[in-house]
């Protein structure tokens, strides 16, 4: 590790200002992501500027159907939230599904998406979902927002603050796993909303999370599983590395999506 400068801010106003005042500053809050960067100096911020003691970025938000989750919330208070189960379990579900107890309890949904991990479960159901990002100065569309590995649309200085969607019909969501990380090796969240079918894939692109039009489209007049049986997935722009070959990730992809389904559907 090398000097780094930490400040504990109180407010967003407190956090903006105190970004604002670094000379390379870097939000951090859970620290799932950055920290181990930073050991490896893959990261090498002047001064980390701690968001988890803002009262505002934390909590869950369920109005009807209209769901606001902040930024600061961590992944076991997403799992245990029983008023975001009663409208979509699957975003409990896949928070239960990250990491490991430490992980769960330290790591937060704003983190997660502003480094865009490649195998972070949270961009797959952000992306199907057709969530919103909500930062200090605007909305952004999950579409839009996730740009490239460990890349988003975010600017310097920029803070996530929470993140929106209008709860699906159904939704599911089911990952290969890293034995030892627990990442997603594949990952896919398939959901049913007002405006149809969106499937998105985490774990396996080139360029990070995406939808899968192959699955979207077989699933479009029918949920049936079995309406996945003739998707052939293509695995020109897929990974492959020691895990995985972009092959075996072709098929899981499709393999998750039916497991995804089912859970939809149950």
């Amino acid at each position: 590790m090398y000097n780094v400068t930490y400040h504990r801010a109180s407010s967003m106003d407190d956090a903006v200002k105190l970004i604002g005042e670094a000379d390379d500053g870097r939000f951090v809050s859970g620290g799932m992501t950055l920290i181990p960067a930073m050991k490896i100096r893959l990261s090498a911020p002047s001064d980390l500027v701690d968001l988890t003691h803002i009262a505002e970025l934390k909590g869950i938000r369920v109005d009807g159907r209209n769901v606001r989750i902040g930024a600061a919330t961590t992944h076991a208070e997403v799992a245990s939230s029983k008023e975001l189960a009663a409208v979509c379990p699957a975003v409990t579900s896949l928070a239960a599904l990250i990491g490991d107890p430490a992980v769960r309890h330290r790591g937060t949904i704003g983190g997660s998406i502003a480094n865009n991990d490649p195998a972070a479960d949270y961009p797959a159901a952000l992306l199907a979902l057709d969530a919103t990002v909500v930062t200090d100065k605007r909305e952004i569309a999950a579409e839009d927002f996730f740009t490239g590995l460990f890349e988003t649309a975010l600017e310097e200085g920029e803070m996530v603050t929470a993140v929106t969607f209008t709860a699906p019909e159904k939704a599911g969501y089911e990952k290969f796993r890293n034995p030892a990380s627990r990442y997603a090796i594949v990952g896919v969240f398939v959901a049913q909303t007002k405006d149809g079918v969106r499937a998105a894939v985490t774990g396996a692109g080139e360029n990070g999370v995406f939808r899968s039009k192959e699955i979207e489209a077989a699933l479009a007049s029918s949920l049936d599983p079995s309406a996945l049986d003739g998707v052939t997935i293509p695995s020109g722009e897929l990974m492959s590395d020691i895990h995985a070959s972009a092959d075996y990730r072709a098929n899981l992809i499709k393999v998750m999506a039916k497991r995804a389904l089912a859970k939809a559907l149950a």
